[in-house]
């Protein structure tokens, strides 16, 4: 699959790829991973820009505060919660 976004988008879907299915990560936590740690924002909005969801798996990341934050596919927050649920994320 060929990806189109900016250098940074293409960052952060790069490393949403390598969250292991059941797991998440919190927008903080992956910056962290891409060494851009005080770019947890702009990971949110790379996650919000994500026109490949859920193949890349953005419902995996997650605000610090432990609520759910955004979901850029279809179906919103709402789809974001269901994924969460199918892959037996404690939400």
């Amino acid at each position: 699959m060929h990806l189109k976004g900016t250098k940074f988008q293409l960052k952060v879907w790069k490393y949403l790829k390598t969250i292991p299915k059941g797991k998440i990560r919190t927008y903080k936590q992956v910056a962290d991973a891409i060494n851009r740690p005080k770019s947890a924002r702009a990971v949110a909005n790379a996650c919000a820009k994500n026109p490949y969801a859920p193949k890349i798996p953005c419902h995996r990341v997650i605000r610090s505060d432990g609520a759910l934050g955004g979901y850029s596919g279809r179906g919103g927050i709402k789809q974001k919660l269901k994924l969460l649920r199918s892959e037996k994320v404690a939400i």
